[in-house]
């Protein structure tokens, strides 16, 4: 793994310009609002809805910016990355795009959604065990074996400025935002979060929302530095990856708090969410909504911005249905 003083730190140059690259091949997602939820929290809440995106969740844009920049003699070998399920699936799709190879590393319990996600887009899988060992260790096989080029999920510059175009989409769509909250696991979407917002908007506060279960970036932000659980078992299944150092950078220097939720509160708004606002949402965008349920008094009176990063749902085994 890079150090820190050997990456670059994408800059908001960075972010318009990767806009501009992936616009042929992702939407402008809409931003719902819910006058049940404002109630309910006391807040102006704004969902900018990413289950809407392209592939069913916002890494399309990191996925699509890093194939989208590759030089032709690169792209001609091919991508690879490990990924439990939307990265995966997204870059999968912006290879199709190009019309070059992807190889993609997934745990054997990723869902079975994604999975089948990941060959509708041409995706090749190979299977490892659900750790972030089992994880590094098969990926280096694979990458070895195909020379393609490595796309982090999140600890990629390239990647991150491509998921940064999501906060400047919401800044753009929606006025007088006084916090922005969105997941985190490895901290991709919460890194472009604060790159764009850092620029642009700076008075902004930045939240990101963990599971209980899976509280690695929530113990890192309160320790000072990264903690990693090698693997977590939350309903969650895109937030189980920990903090790299890029994404440390940005969630070290930017973000306002870390909050956490538990499995059941997690459950609780995302049914709800389906039920009052008519959206698929999968459970990794729900722990936002339940962070916010849990702590009125940090959003009440304020126009919160809250992404919803994706709704690729296994419809055979929801978690409110007993089998």
């Amino acid at each position: 793994m890079k150090d820190i003083t050997e990456m670059t730190i994408p800059t908001y140059a960075d972010v318009e310009a990767a806009h501009a690259r992936i616009a042929p091949h992702i939407h402008r997602t809409p931003v719902l609002t819910s006058s049940y939820f404002n109630a309910l929290t006391g807040a102006e809440l704004f969902f900018k809805c990413e289950n809407f995106q392209k592939a069913g969740a916002f890494k399309v844009r990191g996925a699509s910016n890093a194939v989208f920049g590759l030089s032709d003699e690169m792209a001609a070998k091919g991508v690879a990355t490990h990924s439990s399920g939307n990265h995966a699936l997204s870059l999968s799709y912006a290879a199709g795009r190009r019309g070059i190879p992807c190889h993609v590393v997934m745990p054997r319990t990723a869902p079975q959604a994604k999975k089948d996600a990941v060959r509708g887009y041409g995706g090749i899988i190979t299977e490892c065990e659900p750790s972030t060992t089992s994880r590094e260790a098969v990926f280096a096989e694979v990458e070895a074996a195909t020379g393609a080029e490595f796309v982090h999920p999140y600890n990629d510059p390239r990647v991150i400025a491509g998921q940064a175009t999501c906060s400047k989409e919401l800044m753009e769509q929606v006025d007088g935002l006084d916090a922005v909250i969105a997941p985190i696991g490895g901290g991709g979407m919460v890194s472009g979060t604060c790159l764009t917002l850092s620029n642009i908007a700076p008075h902004v506060e930045i939240y990101a929302a963990e599971p209980e279960q899976a509280d690695d970036a929530y113990r890192s932000f309160k320790a000072g530095h990264i903690i990693a659980d090698d693997a977590p078992n939350t309903i969650a299944d895109g937030l189980k990856v920990p903090l790299k150092e890029l994404t440390w950078h940005f969630v070290s220097n930017h973000v306002t708090d870390i909050l956490t939720a538990s499995e059941e509160e997690i459950v609780e708004a995302m049914k709800l969410t389906w039920k009052r606002m008519k959206i698929v949402i999968e459970p990794s965008c729900a722990v936002p909504l339940a962070t916010i349920l849990k702590n009125r008094d940090i959003f009440a009176g304020k126009r919160v911005g809250v992404i919803i990063t994706g709704g690729n749902v296994d419809l055979d085994a929801l978690p409110w249905v007993k089998n």
